[in-house]
């Protein structure tokens, strides 16, 4: 299992790549930078990436830019980078709400649609931190091991 630590403050700057007054950033749109960080750190080391931890850190940079749109009122940026063997995903909203489990049953037993992906970040992430954002909004930075 893989140990994550969860943080909120204060002390994060602005995403640098920012989603406003452009067509909404999408899942597909993180994932490809997490792909071409991934490449370009491959180039310039001549060490590739496990694929299967790849698909992790791709996985996490969906759900946290789904999350965004679904329960943060859209993404307003993303920036990612690769740290040695880690791939470190933020991802910008206008919500100053936290993320939450949902249970994944409703009142009356019955399975809900959804309420997944907070856990699966929590899980494939080593480091998850919240950070409140001076404009407003926050910003969620997960490091997902990519070694």
């Amino acid at each position: 299992m893989r140990a994550h630590h969860i943080t909120h403050g204060t002390d994060a700057p602005d995403s640098p790549r920012r989603c406003d007054g452009q067509p909404p950033c999408r899942p597909s749109d993180v994932r490809t930078a997490v792909r071409r960080a991934a490449a370009g750190r491959c180039a310039a080391t001549g060490r590739p990436y496990d694929e299967e931890a790849l698909s992790d850190a791709l996985l996490v940079a969906s759900e946290l830019t789904t999350n965004a749109i679904l329960h943060g009122g859209g993404v307003t940026g993303y920036d990612v980078d690769v740290d040695g063997q880690a791939v470190r995903v933020s991802v910008s909203d206008r919500s100053d709400r936290l993320p939450v489990v949902s249970d994944p049953l409703d009142e009356q037993g019955r399975r809900r649609v959804g309420g997944r992906g907070w856990p699966i970040v929590c899980r494939l992430a080593r480091d998850v931190r919240v950070s409140d954002l001076p404009s407003g909004g926050k910003r969620i930075t997960a490091v997902v091991p990519v070694h």
